[in-house]
């Protein structure tokens, strides 16, 4: 079983935190998206988008997306547990997530396909839109700030695939997205907390 993934990308940062967390013993294939032999890669056409991360399983079998592969190794590797215990937790776990994905996760990379050069030949970069994205992922932090003022973790007392997403998102869009200041106290406790995890180094 092998991991193939871009690892300078978001989402393949957060499969990474994600399995270093989780302390599995896994091998990484980085690939380099200028390599235009990896159109003909097997996993290319079986995940249809030809996006990363891509789980390669021992049987030949892949599997792509990088929650839907960390739910696949929840499953073998239950400790620690990442999408919750209790049905209310893992609720609550799926309820961050999703609001966390939709909003900082996906309006802080929208900013940075419509700005930065590496996508410049691979979309249509539209600064308007960047311009919206940076606005709109800005608009998630008072409900993030909320959240943490009763809890140290977004979704509870429990370290989650939650805080991996919000984590990544950040780390990502600071400086150049935005900056966290001193009217967010709570974000900036729980993103210095999370930097210091040893699972945190592998991204």
């Amino acid at each position: 079983m092998k991991i193939i993934d871009f690892s300078r990308a978001p989402n393949p940062r957060r499969l990474r935190f994600f399995v270093a967390e989780k302390g599995i013993d896994i091998a990484f294939e980085d690939v380099d998206l200028d390599d235009q032999s990896r159109l003909e890669a097997p996993y290319y056409e079986a995940c249809l988008s030809g996006q990363y991360p891509v789980l390669e399983l021992d049987d030949g079998t892949y599997l792509c997306e990088s929650i839907a592969i960390s739910r696949y190794l929840e499953r073998l590797h239950p400790e620690p547990a990442l999408f919750g215990r209790a049905p209310l937790e893992e609720a609550r776990v799926e309820m961050w997530n999703r609001r966390l994905e939709l909003g900082l996760f996906r309006h802080t990379g929208d900013y940075f396909g419509h700005t930065a050069p590496f996508f410049k030949d691979r979309v249509e970069q539209i600064p308007a839109f960047a311009k919206s994205a940076q606005s709109n992922a800005l608009n998630q932090f008072g409900m993030i700030d909320r959240a943490l003022s009763d809890h140290p973790f977004i979704a509870g007392d429990a370290f989650s695939v939650a805080d991996i997403t919000a984590y990544i998102a950040i780390d990502l869009g600071t400086p150049s997205v935005y900056e966290v200041g001193p009217e967010f106290p709570n974000i900036r406790r729980w993103f210095a907390q999370t930097s210091a995890r040893p699972s945190a180094q592998s991204v």
